[in-house]
Order: structure tokens, then C-alpha cells, then sequence
């Protein structure tokens, strides 16, 4: 008994705990399997782990603060002919976020940038980055009250600290007078350091209209597109395709969004 509750407790203070909370079962699976010590020492290890991977997963999904569960297995690449798979699968990697890379995803409403968004930042999750997701809205809403508190710079602190930040439907609602400037300074902040996803209905060649300031807007895009990828989806709404199915509503003539090029 003093044996088993000195390792208890020795297992405790090296923070082994799902070897000490399952070590029973364990140590009957190890002797079922005739395991050599070295083989039951490396299961042992394998087991601890796959728990302290999971529970990292699980904390950095709930601190992400996404809207809700997306994955790349459920994106439907077939109605959506513009996105890439291979390109995605690239981006899966994370590759880009160790590499403090800016990524752009743009399009119409509807098209899933946001479905894309999410995927790629819970795959950065597992692959232990820091991720934030915010809609554009909520982030300018707290810079501005940041800004009005005279707590401005806490708060491009804090939004610096994670190695991702997914800025959602940039473009979608109108901006206060000052965002522009306070977006700058978040992008500054970020820039070559950590990474930023933004998805937009706009085409770049519009954010001075979305920031009502065509040389903020330039600055910013300036930096975001330094070390960038650009995903601009053609293609039609999955909310609407039903009622476009059913003869509710009609295509649009032209639902695509301009490159960066403007082609």
C-alpha cells in the first residue's frame, strides 16, 4: 500500500496523470501482451500523450472561440469548382501559419469561406497553434472600445499573442471612422510575426471602400499581402442553391469576385 501511494504521488508531481489514473489497466494490458519493460515503458508513454494531445486539442478549440464545428472532409470542393482541394490540403499542413503568412479568402456570400475558415483553423489547433476566430464586427468593436477606454495597446497585446488570427466577413457592415487606422495597427503589430486569415465578400481592389480610406487600406493590404495567400471562391451560395433549385429565386449573371488583379 505505501508503495503504490508513493507512486501515486510521484506520478501526481510529474504530472503523469493518465498513466496514474488508468495505471491498473494499463499495467493488465502491458502483462496481457508480455510486454519487456522497455515495450511497457513506451506504451505507457504513448498513453500519456495521447491524452496530453487531447486535452491541448480541447482547450485550444474552446480558447479559439469558433462559431462552430467545420471540417475539410465536409466542405463540398464538387460545388465549389474555383477552391483548390490540393491547395487546401497545403494549407491543412499549417505550413503557413509557422511561416507567419497572411491568407485571404474571397467571395460572394454563401460560398463557404467561413466553412473554410474554421476547418483550417481547427487544423491548426491540432497541429498546436494558438488560434483566435473573431467577425470583423466584434474585432473593431473591441479595438474601438479599447481605443475610447485608453487601453489600446492591451488590447493589440492581446490580439498579437496567438499565432493565428481569423478575421471573419471583413466588408460585410460598415466600419467606424477609425478603423481603419486601429485595423492598421493590429496588422502592424501581427505583420511577419504571426499570422491572419480575413475572409471578405470584397475584392481587395474595394477596401478603401470598406475602410473609407483608400491609403490605410494600402498600407494595410500593403503588409497583408507581402507574404499571403489568395483564395477568391466563384461560385453560388449553398444557402440559396435550394431555392434556386426549386425556382424560387434566379442565378445572378455574374456572382464571381474580382483578384487581387482585378481579372
Amino acid at each position: 500500500m505505501v508503495t503504490e501511494e508513493r507512486l501515486d504521488e510521484l506520478l501526481t508531481r510529474l504530472r503523469l496523470t493518465a498513466i496514474r489514473d488508468q495505471l491498473d489497466s494499463l499495467l493488465d494490458e502491458a502483462a496481457r501482451a508480455q510486454m519487456t519493460l522497455r515495450e511497457a515503458l513506451l506504451f505507457l508513454a504513448e498513453r500519456e500523450v495521447t491524452r496530453r494531445d487531447a486535452r491541448r486539442i480541447q482547450m485550444g478549440m474552446k480558447l479559439a472561440r469558433f462559431p462552430y464545428v467545420r471540417t475539410l472532409e465536409g466542405f463540398d470542393f464538387e460545388a465549389q469548382p474555383s477552391v483548390d482541394p490540393g491547395q487546401i490540403r497545403d494549407l491543412a499542413s499549417g505550413r503557413w501559419v509557422g511561416h507567419a503568412q497572411a491568407l485571404l479568402l474571397l467571395g460572394p456570400p454563401g460560398v463557404g469561406k467561413t466553412h473554410l475558415a474554421v476547418a483550417l483553423g481547427r487544423e491548426a489547433v491540432e497541429r498546436g497553434y494558438s488560434v483566435l476566430f473573431l467577425t470583423a464586427a466584434a474585432l473593431m468593436g473591441q479595438l474601438m472600445k479599447a481605443y475610447t477606454d485608453g487601453h489600446l495597446e492591451e488590447k493589440l497585446m492581446q490580439l498579437s499573442k496567438p499565432k493565428l488570427l481569423i478575421i471573419d466577413e471583413l466588408g460585410y457592415l460598415p466600419l467606424e471612422p477609425a478603423a481603419a487606422h486601429l485595423f492598421f495597427q493590429l496588422v502592424a503589430r501581427r505583420y511577419e510575426r504571426s499570422s491572419i486569415l480575413i475572409t471578405s465578400n470584397r475584392p481587395v481592389g474595394e477596401w478603401g471602400q470598406v475602410f473609407g480610406d483608400a491609403v490605410a487600406a494600402t498600407a494595410i493590404l500593403d503588409r497583408l499581402l507581402h507574404h499571403s495567400q489568395v483564395i477568391t471562391i466563384r461560385g453560388d451560395s449553398y444557402r440559396l442553391r435550394d431555392k434556386r433549385r426549386s425556382g424560387l429565386l434566379q442565378k445572378p449573371a455574374d456572382s464571381t469576385v474580382a483578384t487581387p488583379e482585378g481579372r
